[in-house]
């Protein structure tokens, strides 16, 4: 069974930081990409980041950092300079594709999301 368990997030003031992490396991975690996307009541999901087994990256939000610790088989984003634009729900997802993809209809496995709130 595939678990994508996230954590890190919370309350922060603009212009902190977080770091979220996904723990995944029940996957060969080396043969997924792994991508964040975060959503917002009423909107879609959307697209934030993703990376490669290899370490190459596509990254939406300059402010963030994706990294992934391929023995710990966890993904993190690092989320600087935060903003009250940025509160959302922050998703984990693992895509079987060799190519990252900001397409949230292609991605396998989701994890449970993780809240993240801005206050200004």
């Amino acid at each position: 069974q595939v678990q994508l368990v996230e954590s890190g997030g919370g309350l922060v003031q603009a212009g902190g930081s977080l770091r979220l992490s996904c723990a995944a396991s029940g996957l060969t975690f080396s043969s997924y990409i792994m991508g964040w996307f975060r959503q917002t009541p009423g909107k879609e999901r959307e697209f934030v980041a993703a990376i490669t087994w290899s370490g190459s990256y596509a990254n939406y939000v300059d402010r963030f950092t994706i990294s992934r610790d391929n023995a710990k088989n966890t993904v993190y984003l690092q989320m600087n300079n935060l903003k009250p634009e940025d509160t959302a729900v922050y998703y984990c997802a693992a895509d079987r594709s060799s190519v990252p993809t900001i397409v949230k209809d292609l991605y396998d496995y989701w994890g449970q999301g993780t809240q993240v709130t801005v206050s200004s």
